[in-house]
């Protein structure tokens, strides 16, 4: 499997990343363990997740996710091969969220013993905290990073002019600098990352890890009416692309898809894959037999036509 730098990080990865928001809520961690040993088995390294997943779920508290990616780790004996990647700053209750400097120091700690580990790849600011100094936040992945506990930060969810602040914060104080941008970008999703994000990552050398990079579900084509997503995890996700675009997009990806016998899964894969800002698109399955089909797309290679035909659509 050829790596990919992610930015200037240093680390390399395989141009897919494994999202664990599904560990201990779509999927149970018995068959969360058997997707990840198939995720590796087929050449991958990448796994993502966030101290608050799956807090959303009733019962839960936040954290199930990581414990089960630690616990898979410590059973599979691997993880100095896994580049982990989780996130800070969204609400965990009880007031506990942002990036302030106590709130990140503490949260690594949690995220740390959850993964049964000594060390985070890659810390991400899980979303922009205006009220919290950039200093301060920066200031603390710095104290974390110099006791070697994080390799490397990133963002997620950051406008243009705040991840530009930040990176300059960085530059004028030599406090260390958000290396990857963590944006949701698709078919269906591009004004926002191609307008005022890309340009930024470009320039700056960021490596990019994008979300819903499927829409959440909703380029499988498995989603074509209301009726489809009735009752699924995801119906709040892909409801809202029923619409005359999301149409004529899911009709563009059925027409490339059948010109390379693949599923418009692997070709919106192979649509990202192709573009030079994208390190690695973060995709989840919840059985094997979709996970293969995800994998797959990293082989698929689509042709300036095709992709020009699905720009034209998406647009």
């Amino acid at each position: 499997m050829k790596k990919r730098k992610l930015g200037k990080t240093g680390l390399e990865i395989s141009p897919l990343v494994f999202g664990g928001n599904i560990f201990g809520w779509t999927v149970d961690q018995a068959t969360s363990f058997k997707l990840l040993d198939a995720f590796v088995a087929a050449g991958f390294n990448a796994v993502d997740t966030a101290d608050m997943y799956s807090n959303w779920v009733p019962g839960h508290t936040g954290g199930e996710s990581e414990a089960i990616l630690g616990e898979w780790m410590n059973r599979s004996g691997n993880r100095n091969k896994i580049i982990v990647a989780t996130k800070v700053g969204l609400d965990m209750g009880d007031g506990k969220k942002g990036l302030s400097k106590s709130h990140i120091l503490r949260s690594a700690e949690d995220s740390l013993r959850r993964l049964q580990t000594d060390y985070i790849d890659l810390y991400q600011s899980h979303t922009d905290d205006a009220d919290t100094p950039l200093e301060e936040t920066l200031g603390a992945y710095a104290d974390l990073m110099k006791q070697g506990k994080v390799r490397a930060i990133g963002a997620s969810n950051h406008k243009a002019e705040r991840l530009a602040l930040a990176l300059e914060v960085s530059k004028k104080t030599g406090l260390p600098a958000y290396q990857t941008l963590q944006p949701n970008y698709s078919l269906t999703e591009r004004a926002e990352y191609e307008n005022n994000l890309e340009p930024l990552c470009a320039r700056e050398g960021l490596g990019v890890i994008n979300y819903f990079p499927l829409a959440g579900g909703f380029l499988t084509g498995k989603y074509r009416s209301e009726s489809d997503a009735a009752g699924k995890a995801r119906a709040r996700n892909v409801t809202k692309y029923l619409n005359e675009r999301g149409f004529k997009i899911l009709g563009a990806l059925d027409q490339v898809a059948k010109k390379y016998n693949a599923t418009p899964a692997r070709v919106s894969l192979a649509w990202l894959l192709a573009r030079p800002s994208i390190t690695a698109p973060i995709v989840s399955a919840t059985n094997l037999e979709q996970l293969k089909d995800l994998v797959s797309s990293v082989d698929l290679t689509v042709d300036c036509e095709s992709i020009e035909f699905l720009n034209q659509a998406s647009a």
